[in-house]
């Protein structure tokens, strides 16, 4: 669980931050952090793909990769049909909508900035992705990088909501936590044993990539539609042996 706690570590660094009143990131700074974790997204995402693919001959590199990219298009199907990423949309609408009606007078601000941030902290895809990746494979830097991002959003929720956004990373801990250590206890041994976690840690390092092409602006993906494909590329290992 190396990752849920740098990720709940930055959390509470990020509002503790803001709770100083000071600004500690000019627009510049602020530039340069998301360039930075732009780059870090596509070097770890990339890395995950590469030591994930690059096992025994050429043949069976293009077979993997293959099934990676047949794992993404049939799973965002399926993610567009459970409506993911629209539901996704909802919760991140209502937080907004609560953020601005948000008042420091409001007697019900730490509990509404704490259902408002665990909603937006928790619903990221790339705690989800990040959290799997932590417990098959212990490759905790997509949750790192989730945790600066988290950080330096809870430095400015802060301001609205004051304790509220910080005790949201207990939330994460318990949904990110459990992923990971289900993963870790259950599923990981079952893929281990027929050697499917590769395929797994394939489709997740693309993922991260994708994540990447979303901070840098460079691309609008529906990112929570592609989830299923976790599930769908062992399925497919499995199948096409």
């Amino acid at each position: 669980m190396i990752g849920t706690i740098l990720n709940v570590a930055a959390i509470v660094v990020g509002g503790l931050a803001g709770l100083t009143g000071r600004r500690w990131l000019s627009p510049a700074r602020e530039s340069f952090a998301k360039v930075t974790l732009g780059a870090f997204a596509v070097f770890y995402g990339l890395r995950l793909t590469w030591i994930s693919v690059v096992r025994g001959p050429f043949p069976q590199i293009l077979k993997q990769l293959l099934i990676a990219v047949l794992a993404l298009m049939l799973g965002k199907l399926i993610g567009q049909l459970l409506g993911l990423q629209k539901l996704s949309n909802y919760l991140g609408r209502i937080a907004r909508e609560r953020i601005a009606a948000a008042r420091p007078d409001d007697s019900r601000r730490l509990s509404e900035g704490f259902k408002t941030c665990a909603a937006l902290l928790c619903a990221a895809p790339l705690g989800i992705i990040g959290a799997v990746v932590d417990g098959l494979s212990a490759y905790f830097s997509p949750l790192a990088v989730k945790g600066v991002m988290d950080g330096l959003a809870t430095m400015g929720f802060v301001s609205v909501f004051g304790w509220g956004a910080i005790l949201a990373g207990l939330p994460v801990l318990a949904f990110q936590g459990t992923i990971t250590l289900a993963c870790a206890q259950f599923l990981r041994p079952f893929l281990e044993a027929h050697t499917l976690v590769d395929s797994v840690n394939a489709v997740s390092g693309l993922l991260v990539f994708s994540v990447a092409l979303v901070i840098l602006n460079l691309k609008r993906i529906r990112l929570a539609d592609y989830l299923p494909s976790l599930a769908l590329a062992p399925l497919i290992t499995w199948f096409w042996r």
